[in-house]
């Protein structure tokens, strides 16, 4: 059974796999992707389906309103080169934070966000690295996330 917390408009909880579809739904939303574009979305509900069950390596928490996923965020730690700033090498990626618009100004980001750190502190990470939007960035913070100087880039393969 999954560990409940009564919150105002709902309970948030972990996410099962029986979530997966709802959650895919979110996560299209949240990248503006069109719901039928499959790709992205079969190897999400595999990645999904390997991680659900892992709390020691992802945590999915989620605001749930009557059987309706309104909310949720995810965690995943990433394992790397300890460091100066990272002494163990063990950093929480938080991701995919979303509330539906009719949903928000609860509060509800800002109790997933507070989860996974939460989550993170549980499993030993070091610290917990996120990409803000600038619609975000208030909520992270006042959760006590800095700016970085260092640019963040990519190269997509």
């Amino acid at each position: 059974m999954a560990a409940v917390s009564t919150l105002p408009g709902g309970p948030v909880r972990v996410a099962t796999i029986d979530d997966c579809s709802q959650l895919l739904r979110l996560w299209g939303l949240l990248f503006g992707e069109d719901v039928a574009y499959e790709p992205w979305r079969s190897h999400a509900r595999e990645w999904f389906a390997n991680f659900v069950g892992e709390p020691s390596v992802a945590h999915f928490p989620v605001i749930d309103i009557e059987g309706q996923i309104v909310a949720t965020a995810v965690g995943t730690l990433e394992l790397g080169v300890p460091n100066p700033h990272c002494p163990q090498g063990r950093t929480v990626r938080l991701a995919n934070v979303i509330t539906l618009s009719e949903h928000r100004g609860y509060g509800y980001g800002t109790l997933l966000v507070g989860d996974v750190v939460e989550w993170a502190q549980s499993i030993s990470a070091d610290r917990v690295d996120l990409s803000a939007t600038p619609e975000g960035q208030r909520i992270y913070e006042k959760a006590g996330f800095v700016l970085t100087s260092a640019p963040r880039m990519k190269l997509v393969l």
